[in-house]
C-alpha cells in the first residue's frame, strides 16, 4: 500500500466510496441523509483536488487502485476576538473500501494526515464524526482523538423523517 495525492483520474474511484459514506450516514440518519447521493459532484471534486488547500490523500495498492481516501482542508483562525491565532488541518471524510476494512488502511490514511499536519505547522488534526457511527467514533478514539466539542440536538418536527 501506499499513501499519495489523490488526482483527476482516481474521480470514479472516490465517487464509489462517497456513496459508501453516504450510506453508511443514511443508514444511521436518514432523517438527515439522502439515500444514493455523494457529498461532492465530479465539478466540485476537480476544484477540490486542484486546490492546496483542500489536499485529498489516496491509500492505493500495488495496481495504483485507491482504497481509501482522507479529505483534509487546511483551517486558520487569525486575529480572532477569544480563540488564539491557529492552523489545522481537518480531515473532513476519511473513507475506506468497505471491503477493505480491517486492514490498517485507515490507520495509514490518519497517520499520513498527520504528517501532512505537521509538516504543515498546524497545531492540531480535527475531524468531525457522526455519533450514529460507533464503528468510526471508535477507530478515531484508538488513534487518540479526545472530544474538542459536541454538538446536541432536539428533534422538533412532528413526524419527523425517519
Amino acid at each position: 500500500m501506499k499513501i499519495r495525492r489523490a488526482v483527476k483520474k482516481d474521480i470514479g474511484r472516490i465517487d464509489e466510496l462517497l456513496y459508501q459514506v453516504c450510506m453508511i450516514h443514511h443508514n444511521g440518519r436518514p432523517d438527515l441523509f439522502k439515500a444514493g447521493t455523494k457529498k461532492y459532484n465530479g465539478r466540485q471534486l476537480e476544484d477540490i483536488l486542484n486546490d492546496d488547500r483542500t489536499p485529498v490523500l489516496a491509500a492505493v495498492d500495488d495496481d495504483d487502485v485507491m482504497m481509501g481516501y482522507a479529505f483534509c482542508i487546511f483551517k486558520e483562525v487569525k486575529d480572532d476576538n477569544i480563540l488564539h491565532d491557529n492552523r489545522s488541518l481537518y480531515i473532513d471524510d476519511l473513507c475506506v473500501d468497505e471491503r477493505q476494512r480491517g486492514r490498517g488502511i485507515g490507520k495509514a490514511l490518519y497517520q499520513a494526515a498527520k504528517e501532512l499536519a505537521r509538516e504543515s505547522g498546524c497545531y492540531n488534526l480535527t475531524l468531525n464524526v457522526w455519533s450514529c457511527n460507533p464503528t468510526a467514533l471508535e477507530f478515531y478514539r484508538r488513534c487518540g482523538f479526545v472530544p474538542q466539542k459536541t454538538v446536541m440536538e432536539e428533534i422538533l418536527a412532528e413526524g419527523n423523517r425517519r
